[in-house]
């Protein structure tokens, strides 16, 4: 998955190929975006077959099969989830940075360090969806890392009246079954060895050591029915499962443990778009259910606008704009965002 930057950039290339080689190009893709700008066209494909075959201005402006009206229909819209008032913050963030050290010489010295998160602030209430934007290597994931406490920051990180940024790991460990994270890849944050009841209830054995087999597996069966899985299907393997199911067996897991804040790290970047629409329409449902807090990691501004009610614009590191997300959107006041938007 590439950020809207790089992809435009390969956008270009391969047009410029085109016509120096006079060479004529298959695109195989999910991204409909890409499509009005590349394609001349388009063959829409569902279960092994050709639905609908035609240039692609008469595809993507009048499409005749249901299926591709369908997926037309599927780019993220929609506002966030309604965010009750009063609330006090859950989590509040203070000059975060993250600097990597620089070892040079036999002996491994630190002569420098490399900062890849600076000065990075924002209040967090409950209920509430913050956007991290911005392209690859601005920082998003590792500031996602950072919040975590997997990596070591400087600054204050402060959840729920308490503050994280001075407490040692066995400290940490009570205050973790609150905090969860989705991977953007399941194929690798899902363990392959292990069936869905396994991946799933691997938290409940850390946290609540003292439940019994048969209790974690009927929150297992609970959980997995509320993020839209037959809990029958439970003793399967992830290869058993499409990519959709896979991100929900991941969102299952981090559901199970009953977090207050949960970290999705572009949890939606190698779906499709029915998939996709489906994977957005169950975070909202949860959130508004649970009043979860989110902080989506995206380079996807489309579903970053759908889902988020505030957002950070990052670039190498650095917070480039900052604000209520349709004020951002609506009425960017930094030229990097404004290019961000254009090219998505």
């Amino acid at each position: 998955a590439l950020d809207v930057s790089v992809q435009a950039q390969i956008l270009s290339l391969l047009r410029e190929l085109q016509r120096e080689l006079n060479m004529g190009l298959l695109f195989i893709t999910h991204n409909l975006s890409i499509v009005k700008k590349l394609a001349d066209s388009v063959a829409v494909m569902q279960h092994g077959k050709c639905v609908e075959n035609q240039r692609a201005d008469t595809l993507l402006s009048a499409p005749t099969h249901p299926y591709t009206q369908k997926l037309l229909n599927s780019e993220p819209t929609g506002d966030p989830v309604p965010l009750p008032a009063g609330q006090a913050p859950l989590l509040e963030v203070d000059k975060l940075r993250v600097a990597f050290p620089i070892r040079k010489g036999i002996l491994k010295r630190v002569v420098d360090h490399n900062v890849v998160v600076n000065n990075i602030s924002f209040t967090l209430h409950p209920g509430e969806t913050l956007g991290l934007v911005g392209e690859s290597g601005s920082g998003k994931s590792t500031t996602g890392l950072a919040l975590l406490r997997l990596i070591r920051s400087e600054g204050r990180i402060v959840f729920d009246g308490q503050s994280l940024d001075t407490l040692n790991r066995r400290q940490l460990l009570p205050v973790r079954h609150r905090i969860q994270v989705v991977f953007q890849d399941p194929n690798s944050s899902l363990n392959p060895r292990l069936n869905v009841l396994q991946i799933i209830e691997e938290g409940l054995r850390v946290h609540q050591p003292t439940l019994s087999g048969a209790q974690r597996e009927q929150q297992v069966k609970a959980v997995m029915m509320e993020v839209g899985l037959d809990p029958e299907t439970r003793h399967r393997y992830p290869a058993e499962f499409s990519g959709g199911q896979r991100q929900r067996i991941a969102v299952a897991r981090a559901l199970i443990l009953k977090p207050s804040l949960i970290i999705l790290d572009e949890p939606t970047s190698s779906l499709d778009k029915t998939v996709q629409a489906q994977i957005l329409a169950l975070l909202k449902s949860l959130q508004q259910k649970h009043r979860l807090a989110y902080i989506f990691i995206s380079h996807d501004l489309h579903v970053v606008r759908a889902l988020c009610h505030q957002v950070i614009v990052l670039r190498q590191g650095e917070v480039v704009e900052q604000g209520q997300c349709e004020r951002v959107f609506t009425a960017p006041q930094q030229a990097y965002t404004r290019q961000l938007l254009a090219l998505s």
